[in-house]
């Protein structure tokens, strides 16, 4: 269990966050599709991937301020024993504190992040998705442990593998259809995964599922 320290009085500021939504559901994408997870997505975002599908989520000023308190009380409502912090994006925020807190409670803590911010918070499974409208750092390539690529694009494949070349040996790789170019996308997928089996795909089952 990770030590926690409490911030003084002087810190408020980082015992809350914008918060678009927090909801039970099955991790949909990657390697732990499938699994029971509570997520906590968080409002602001400033990468701007035209394809997002959840723009509502760019705009922090639209949502709610919510305190550590009430994130924690709903992360303690749920059976699921993963958390995940998604956005938006999410490391526009330190999220050293939150994390310690989420973890105290005996919860995994997973981030999905483009990658394009420091990194703060101790994670037990980092998701890094790089977009090409904003360039990550370069500590995701040596501390994600998911390599998560979503493919719009034929040449996002060649993108995809420069990512790919960077990251470390024991990183898991993903190849992701966006959701409204599945089916033009989809077999140039699978022919690239067969030619390159290091790569696996990721599909949205939740959006097939119909769950959030």
């Amino acid at each position: 269990m990770r030590a926690v320290t409490l911030p003084d009085s002087t810190s408020a500021e980082i015992m809350k966050l914008p918060i678009m939504e927090m909801f039970d559901t099955l991790q949909g994408e990657g390697f732990h599709t499938g699994k029971a997870a509570y997520f906590i997505r968080t409002a602001g975002c400033d990468v701007a991937c035209h394809w997002c599908d959840v723009k509502a989520s760019w705009d922090a000023s639209t949502h709610p301020t919510l305190p550590f308190e009430k994130i924690l009380a709903a992360v303690e409502s749920s059976n699921a024993e993963i958390v995940v912090i998604t956005g938006g994006e999410p490391l526009m925020y330190d999220m050293d504190v939150l994390c310690a807190f989420i973890s105290e409670k005996g919860k995994k803590v997973h981030l999905e992040t483009s990658g394009v911010y420091k990194l703060t918070g101790d994670f037990d499974w980092i998701c890094f998705s790089p977009k090409k409208f904003k360039k990550p750092k370069e500590e995701y390539y040596k501390k994600a442990q998911e390599l998560k690529v979503v493919i719009y694009h034929p040449n996002d494949l060649e993108w995809a593998e420069e990512h790919a070349a960077k990251m470390h040996r024991d990183a898991r790789l993903y190849l992701q259809p966006e959701w409204s170019r599945r089916d033009q996308i989809m077999p140039m997928i699978v022919d690239h995964i067969r030619a390159n089996p290091r790569w696996r795909i990721s599909l949205q089952t939740h959006k097939y599922l119909n769950i959030p």
